[in-house]
């Protein structure tokens, strides 16, 4: 793998961006096809690496700047015309080599459909993996249009070959899995962290010590993320996002991640800076041990 991506993350020269040396590696996939509303996500891995030129480095609450580890920004994954399956097969392919090499994982998508291959590559590293989901929806449905490997089924996928806790849904669809999670309380929504000091405390406690986050940006309130294809209102807010984050950070391993769905809108710049701010974050976060 090289470092070969025109405008790589955060804008890094070429020292902090070599392959070679980086911790972390940036991985863009440029992928909507089952999109169900709105389309653009495609869009969003160009529009975070842009946007992110614009990011201050250095890091208040660790007192560094985390980017000194390097930062490696990957060639873009492009959509395969063969279909949703064939992309699957490609992602897996691309972060099996990543992890292999021994590099903190971040992709940038696309729709949130990515997450299950890059799951099912940190999985075959850490089989006592968690994923933690942030996201607006619950992603339960078995099938979605004649797929199984819809945006709109990816935990249930996800679900098949590892635990997973849901932060952040309000908008459900009543199927068999989105009820069983419900039932193993597993979907935790909004007014639930705010209600319950207990809440997140909860959460960290049916954590695994080794946790993959995939970070749909719908899980934020429109107010703070407007650009995305599935808005639903009463979302997480920033601080409260970031303070979460931070005690997962502090309790378990954060071995990979992926920031999902953004879908740019033309002359709107706040929400691809937001995205870009929250990728660092979680980079931040999860190289906490190594800065």
């Amino acid at each position: 793998m090289q470092g070969i991506y025109p405008n790589n993350f955060l804008a890094l020269d070429r020292e902090l961006s070599d392959y070679g040396k980086a911790k972390v590696a940036v991985l863009p996939i440029a992928y909507d096809a089952t999109v169900s509303y709105g389309s653009g996500a495609r869009n969003g891995p160009r529009a975070i690496i842009s946007a992110s030129s614009q990011v201050e480095f250095y890091d208040h609450d660790f007192r560094c700047e985390p980017c000194q580890a390097g930062i490696a920004t990957l060639e873009e994954i492009q959509q395969q015309s063969s279909g949703p399956e064939a992309m699957m097969t490609v992602i897996e392919s691309a972060a099996r080599e990543i992890i292999g090499d021994g590099k903190f994982l971040m992709a940038l998508g696309g729709e949130h459909s990515i997450s299950f291959p890059l799951v099912k590559a940190h999985r075959r590293k850490y089989p006592d993996l968690t994923v933690l989901q942030i996201d607006a929806h619950s992603d339960q449905r078995d099938e979605y249009q004649g797929s199984i490997y819809s945006h709109a089924c990816v935990m249930s996928r996800i679900g098949e070959i590892c635990p997973f806790v849901t932060v952040g849904a309000r908008s459900f669809c009543d199927s068999e899995n989105e009820r069983r999670a419900f039932k193993d309380d597993r979907i935790i929504r909004p007014r639930e962290i705010r209600g319950d000091p207990k809440t997140i405390s909860n959460v960290l406690s049916m954590l695994s010590s080794d946790i993959y986050i995939t970070f749909d940006v719908d899980g934020l309130d429109p107010s703070v993320m407007p650009a995305v294809g599935t808005p639903e209102p009463g979302g997480l807010f920033w601080d409260e996002t970031i303070d979460f984050l931070m005690k997962v950070g502090r309790e378990k391993r954060i071995v990979g991640g992926d920031v999902v769905e953004l879908a740019p809108i033309p002359g709107l710049i706040y929400p691809d800076f937001t995205a870009a701010r929250l990728v660092y974050k979680i980079i931040s976060i999860a190289l906490r041990g190594l800065i």
